[in-house]
């Protein structure tokens, strides 16, 4: 492998994994340490156990979850900034949002990672981030927000209640029921909302609610 910007070939890039589900732990712990020129020095799953372990070991990278018990990754992140700058950032994290990204962005967090990329993909990551390289910048942030504009924005506030309907798991019937209309006219609100959403299937709208709440990272912490 070719040597990391000011480090040696002999050296390794210690990372820290700071995430509160310890399989997560464990399966990013073992692709790390499998990887030529990487290892893991510690592990951490709140913010107060990440704070602690990253003054003992002072790690070159840092793998962090946005959600844990007693706060957030970025609250993690702008603690560890201010005591240990040279210390590099990755939010990895399960689901992908343009809010947290941002504010990855704000506490110097260099790249942005899904739980569900290959193993080998978190490794290159690492590697690059090491090396001083930045793969989250300003730029991505507002090109993601232009691609990721609000599909029920164009939505009646009859349709946007139809969708959150949909989003709790109601039949056309229920739906109806609940809002004291015909079932004829719940599909044709359907049939809309579908067409000014980009969608073809109301179950497409169920997962996207799901997604839209799950978004909401930084109003509950806990998992």
């Amino acid at each position: 492998m070719d040597s990391l910007e000011g480090q040696t070939a002999d050296e390794q890039i210690s990372v820290m994994i700071v995430d509160d589900h310890e399989v997560v732990r464990r399966g990013i712990a073992e692709v790390i340490d499998r990887s030529e020129g990487m290892g893991i020095v510690a592990e951490a799953g709140s913010v107060a156990e990440g704070i602690r372990r990253a003054e003992l070991v002072h790690p070159q990278v840092m793998l962090v979850d946005l959600q844990l018990p007693d706060g957030t990754g970025i609250d993690l992140m702008r603690a560890v900034r201010r005591t240990q700058p040279n210390t590099r950032a990755i939010v990895l994290t399960s689901f992908d949002d343009d809010s947290a990204l941002a504010a990855a962005l704000e506490v110097g967090a260099a790249a942005f990672v899904l739980k569900s990329v290959r193993g080998a993909e978190i490794a290159d990551v690492v590697r690059a981030v090491a090396a001083g390289r930045v793969l989250l910048d300003e730029r991505t942030v507002t090109r993601r927000r232009k691609e990721h504009d609000d599909p029920t924005e164009d939505l009646t506030p009859s349709e946007l209640r139809v969708v959150d309907l949909i989003g709790e798991g109601l039949s056309n019937r229920e739906i109806a029921e609940r809002l004291s209309i015909a079932e004829k006219t719940v599909k044709n609100h359907i049939t809309s909302l579908l067409a000014k959403m980009g969608l073809q299937r109301r179950t497409q709208v169920a997962a996207w609610v799901a997604a839209r709440r799950h978004h909401a990272w930084a109003q509950d912490t806990k998992h």
